[in-house]
């Protein structure tokens, strides 16, 4: 049965921010929490200890390459047996109560813990560990390292239900630190080549429970997608976000724009509903974000947000990419951009990835980028 003593000792604060504090404590598997505080919190510094039973973490994943590609595909079989969609009495990311030993022991405003079956984690030194990047590009048959890594669930509420859409800017702007304050922390890690902070909405998207919640993956390499990105800026130059910002923001697909972010629907979205946002200097992470930038951060994102749930009467589903640059590498030239997509392209209908995206990532986009920015913006405009 959890516990219900609260123990401020064993909680070490820090002053954050705008105000904002960091608790960190430990759950009874040795799993890493740290609550987050509001700058306006109603809660007290003290928290209660995890009284639960210790469980065995599992073992980690393994990864293997795909030969044809080249890629790592991370084989995380223990993730088979996570909640899908509990009723609210049996919310693990709720408060615990007698009748629900949760994976969060007090009432909190963000709180941020290590995931319980991780695709990627929890050691970060295996002896079948990659042995760097180098060893990751190399080719072949039969090639498989251990999935070291860490893997976050970023718990946005104590409510059963809602998303990020849905908080207030002070808590809007006390998850921004938290990602901050994890991206700083995570990168900093052993072994660790990318961090990446998402959230993912709807039942449409394949979200497993109703909590509003994100996560934050760490990947012991460079993923797929900013490879590829990689490439362009080694075609096209290192100035390409700052080429891609100024032309966006002289086209009509911009939905808003503030002193530090701008944000746009891109040139060739692939989904009917896309949007890009991408801060105006260069920062290749949250960490190396402004108070200032944060700050004006957690009302345009809210804006931004709610306006693509006002597209239609029912809430948008959504995947909220926070695409960083890597660890390690790049990061004078790749900056930190939001990339939303959504499957939605009417109000009873979803973007299936059928044979041509789905088979050859040969993409046909079901409605014009211009006509999709219209769209948007009329919907900012009624919130």
């Amino acid at each position: 049965m959890p516990g219900t003593r609260a123990i401020s000792s064993l909680v070490g604060a820090m002053q954050l921010s705008s105000g904002i504090t960091a608790r960190r404590t430990s759950l009874s598997d040795g799993r890493e929490l740290i609550y987050f505080d509001d700058a306006d919190t109603t809660l007290g510094p003290e928290r209660a200890i995890d009284a639960r039973e210790p469980s065995v973490r599992p073992a980690n994943a393994t990864m293997r390459q795909d030969v044809l590609t080249g890629e790592w595909i991370s084989i995380a079989a223990a993730r088979q047996n996570r909640a899908f969609l509990p009723p609210a009495e049996l919310d693990p990311l709720a408060p615990q109560t007698p009748a629900n030993p949760s994976e969060i022991p007090s009432l909190y405003d963000v709180a941020v813990f290590e995931n319980k079956s991780p695709s990627f984690g929890p050691l970060l030194e295996d002896e079948n560990a990659p042995r760097g990047l180098d060893d990751l590009a190399e080719i072949g048959f039969g090639r498989t390292r251990t999935s070291v890594g860490r893997c976050e669930v970023v718990c946005f509420s104590p409510e059963h239900e809602g998303s990020f859409a849905g908080l207030t800017p002070s808590r809007a702007r006390t998850v921004i630190e938290a990602w901050a304050h994890r991206t700083a922390e995570l990168s900093a890690m052993p072994g660790i080549e990318q961090v990446f902070p998402f959230e993912n909405r709807g039942q449409e998207i394949g979200v497993t429970l109703h909590h509003p919640h994100g996560q934050i993956y760490s990947y012991p390499y460079i993923t797929p997608r900013t490879s590829r990105l990689i490439q362009s800026i080694e075609k096209v130059g290192p100035d390409l976000f700052e080429r891609i910002l100024e032309t966006e923001r002289a086209s009509e697909r911009v939905l808003l724009q503030g002193e530090h972010w701008t944000a746009f629907v891109p040139f060739a979205a692939r989904w009917p509903v896309e949007v890009h946002m991408l801060p105006h200097r260069h920062v290749p992470d949250f960490a190396a974000t402004s108070t200032e930038e944060r700050d004006e951060l957690s009302h345009l994102y809210l804006k931004l947000l709610r306006g693509i749930d006002a597209l239609y009467e029912t809430p948008t589903p959504y995947i909220a990419a926070w695409h960083q640059a890597p660890v390690n590498s790049h990061r004078d030239e790749i900056r930190l951009m939001l990339q939303i997509t959504s499957p939605r392209r009417a109000e009873t209908k979803l973007k299936f990835l059928a044979g041509s995206e789905a088979a050859m990532g040969a993409w046909i986009g079901d409605v014009a980028p211009e006509t999709s920015a219209a769209l948007i913006r009329e919907a900012i405009e009624r919130v």
